[in-house]
């Protein structure tokens, strides 16, 4: 069975690095002018909490990896802004892009001081619109662990879906926790947004 051309990815527009504009935030391409605001997000141990990052990472590797991010052609990596200041507010990316399957993860962080405000919910919005309307992705994918219950009420906020648990599959604090899988498809997304 052959899919309709309409509902094909254009995996191509992967490698056009848009700017995508919300009410309170502006989304830009992430690039090496980020280094020094990222390094702070990565070194921030609540942020590594939440993400789960167990992983130390040095300035260097951290500018060499925000240097990068514009010639990747298959994945996308944006910095959130305020579009007032330019203040760096987080990072946002899909990743993980398999084309035979139309589908990406999707992932999130924000600078401490900024959760809590809608700028996520937001932010995830603007994002799965790009993927569904321009990239033409059919699903869009992510884990939160279960004590990050801020995030995953953003995510159900907009659009995602709980589509299942695993069982105490991540350690952290000395305890094991569910980590949720969730997804949002392009039909039905589009149908309601």
């Amino acid at each position: 069975m052959t899919a309709d051309a309409t509902h094909l990815a254009d995996l191509t527009a992967l490698a056009v690095k848009p700017t995508l504009h919300g009410p309170t935030i502006r989304l830009v391409p992430l690039d090496e002018r980020h280094t020094d605001p990222m390094w702070e997000l990565c070194t921030d141990e609540e942020t590594n909490r939440l993400t789960g990052t167990r992983t130390a990472f040095t300035r260097d590797r951290i500018h060499q990896w925000c240097a990068t991010r514009p010639a990747q052609p298959d994945r996308l990596d944006l910095a959130v802004e305020d579009p007032t200041t330019g203040h760096f507010l987080g990072e946002t990316a899909l990743t993980d892009v398999d084309p035979d399957n139309s589908s990406a993860s999707f992932r999130i962080a924000l600078t401490p001081g900024h959760t809590g405000r809608g700028i996520g919910t937001e932010t995830t919005l603007l994002v799965l619109r790009h993927a569904f309307e321009t990239i033409r992705l059919n699903r869009v994918h992510l884990e939160v662990f279960e004590y990050n219950e801020r995030a995953a009420h953003a995510y159900r906020k907009s659009g995602f879906t709980l589509e299942g648990r695993s069982r105490q599959a991540h350690h952290w604090d000395n305890r094991y926790w569910d980590v949720l899988q969730m997804a949002a498809l392009r039909d039905e997304w589009l149908a309601t947004h």
